[in-house]
């Protein structure tokens, strides 16, 4: 992972899983984001909390090329500032209300947000099929050690399937846990990709069992 004086990139979340029209929630080491794609298919990543009364923007709604909140309907754009209140829907709202965004790039059907200033582009995943994400309430350190084997610089990690290798795109939380990316070599059927879940899940077991012995 490069210096935290510079920044770095971190997976959020598949493509497939942020269709138009969209806005989930996500994690990154800096904490939680509201991950939206506007209607015409751009995606932005806000800061999950509306400054009118804290609720949370991945509760909200996408209209259009906006994102709202679904508390009072105030809504955002891509650049964080606010654009309508419908309260008041004459005015203009001033420039000083808006929610922090993010730098989000989408590469290889991986959506990447910044935290910080990364020096560079996120990491090209070529040759790669995104399968699915899951949770591990395991640190990285333990799914290295379940793995047999570290993640390389753009964080991932090689494991066996009965299919063949896979893939696991690691992105650490802030409260220990781990989000995992699980890709495939190449795309060989519903056939590969069961067994290659089933690996990453036997995986994340094995992580979480590791990451409670090491509490004791």
């Amino acid at each position: 992972m490069p210096s935290a004086t510079t920044g770095f990139w971190t997976p959020v979340a598949l493509s497939r899983d942020l269709p138009a029209g969209t806005v989930i929630p996500a994690r990154t080491a800096a904490g939680s984001i509201a991950l939206w794609r506007s209607a015409s298919g751009r995606i932005s990543a806000s800061a999950d909390r509306c400054p009118h009364r804290g609720m949370r923007l991945s509760h909200g709604f996408v209209r259009g090329e906006t994102l709202s909140c679904i508390y009072h309907g105030w809504s955002y754009g891509q650049a964080g500032n606010c654009l309508r209140i419908p309260a008041h829907p004459g005015l203009t709202p001033p420039e000083t209300i808006r929610v922090a965004t993010h730098d989000v790039e989408e590469t290889d059907n991986v959506i990447w947000v910044a935290v910080g200033t990364p020096a560079s582009k996120p990491p090209k995943l070529d040759g790669f099929t995104p399968l699915r994400s899951m949770t591990a309430f395991a640190g990285i350190a333990a799914i290295e050690a379940a793995a047999g084997a570290k993640a390389n610089p753009d964080g991932l990690v090689e494991i066996e399937a009965s299919a063949g290798a896979v893939c696991l795109l690691l992105s650490a939380w802030e409260d220990g846990q781990t989000l995992i990316h699980v890709l495939l070599k190449a795309d060989t059927g519903p056939a590969a990709g069961i067994d290659a879940s089933r690996a990453a899940e036997s995986l994340r077991r094995q992580a979480e069992g590791l990451q409670r012995e090491t509490a004791q």
